[in-house]
């Protein structure tokens, strides 16, 4: 199968196509962007641009290398996506295990080109970044640019327990190989490891007018929707094509979740507690990292306002009081360390416990 067309974003695809053509795009690109406006897709429409033999202010479409990239079979483009952690003990079986996982992804993702998010418990670890340095360091095979998709980068932990891997890993992105693109994505720059922020290009993409969001429902989804579906639809998506196709239902629920964990934090002591003990105790992944990621999306927009900009979602009015950055940006520090201990074998009980003591702390 084929990969649907890339909908919206005209201004960044012409800023990227006249980079290629005068040879100024960075080699190292930070993607950010809401949920579902299409980061991932853009990466591949570079990555195609990139590998494109007669490339315009579009991709040819024609040549091998964009037949290859858009059916994922490029044997010079490679997509990291975040999975589950290795159950193996040996390095080499870990680089093995984790290079199954990916293309088990892949081969799903080259028959079913829509899909939704990520496990809440799957990352890029040791053995990924050990994955991208042996890639990084063999020769292109078909004589171009190599490009390196690195999808979710909030996921990236490569200090996981190896420095080593971690500084290997920054130190080809600091000093890129020639022919060499990193292509890295994720809904906000601050959940970005900062010595990795530091070393890319930021490119952030807005939300989807109405009009692309209906053109994509139209057209790509199976079974079709009737007109009223696509308009109930477009009105909900938010300029998400991604929130579009799931209904928005996980999102909502998300920001439902952490809506309710601010209160909590807000009300004291007492009400905390309630809060995390009604949190199922047995399992840190799926709504419980939904609800996390919310919570520091939220954290974020609160911290826009408090730097004199307009927040681009709702926020909850007590939040907006927070006027200190510095506080908020604590408090989504705190949020990120729950994320990175969730994706371990923790009880999501203790750890929102733990949590919200702390944001009340700071906040």
């Amino acid at each position: 199968m084929v990969l649907h067309p890339l909908f919206g974003h005209e201004a960044a695809r012409k800023t990227i196509a006249h980079a290629l053509r005068t040879d100024r795009l960075p080699q190292v690109l930070l993607i950010v962007g809401e949920d579902g406006v299409g980061k991932q897709r853009l990466g591949l429409w570079v990555a195609q641009m990139a590998l494109c033999q007669a490339p315009g202010e579009e991709p040819c479409g024609t040549c091998q290398p964009c037949h290859l990239t858009l059916t994922l079979g490029h044997p010079d483009l490679h997509w990291f996506i975040p999975v589950l952690r290795p159950k193996a003990f040996e390095p080499d079986k870990q680089l093995d295990e984790v290079a199954e996982a990916i293309a088990e992804v892949l081969a799903e993702r080259r028959t079913r080109s829509l899909y939704g998010p990520r496990d809440g418990m799957t990352m890029h670890g040791v053995a990924a970044a050990r994955l991208i340095q042996r890639h990084a360091a063999l020769t292109t095979v078909l004589g171009g640019r190599k490009v390196f998709l690195i999808g979710n980068a909030e996921r990236l932990v490569p200090q996981e327990s190896s420095p080593e891997a971690a500084n290997t890993l920054l130190k080809l992105l600091e000093e890129p190989s020639t022919g060499s693109i990193f292509l890295l994505t994720a809904r906000d720059a601050t959940g970005v490891l900062p010595t990795i922020r530091s070393r890319s290009a930021p490119l952030r993409l807005g939300r989807l007018r109405d009009e692309d969001v209906a053109a994509f429902l139209s057209t790509h989804m199976d079974p079709p929707l009737k007109a009223s579906e696509v308009a109930e639809r477009v009105a909900a998506a938010e300029g998400s094509i991604g929130h579009a196709i799931a209904g928005g239902a996980a999102a909502t629920q998300g920001n439902a979740a952490a809506v309710e964990v601010l209160e909590a934090v807000f009300k004291g002591a007492g009400p905390q507690l309630e809060r995390s003990l009604r949190q199922n105790p047995w399992q840190a992944r799926g709504e419980f990292t939904t609800m996390l990621d919310s919570l520091a999306d939220l954290l974020g927009e609160a911290a826009r306002a408090a730097t004199g900009e307009r927040p681009r979602r709702p926020v909850p009015e007590r939040l907006l009081s927070a006027k200190s950055p510095a506080r908020l940006s604590l408090a989504l520090d705190r949020v990120q360390v729950a994320r990175e201990a969730a994706q371990g074998n923790v009880n999501p009980q203790l750890l929102l416990a733990v949590l919200t003591t702390q944001l009340a702390e700071v906040l």
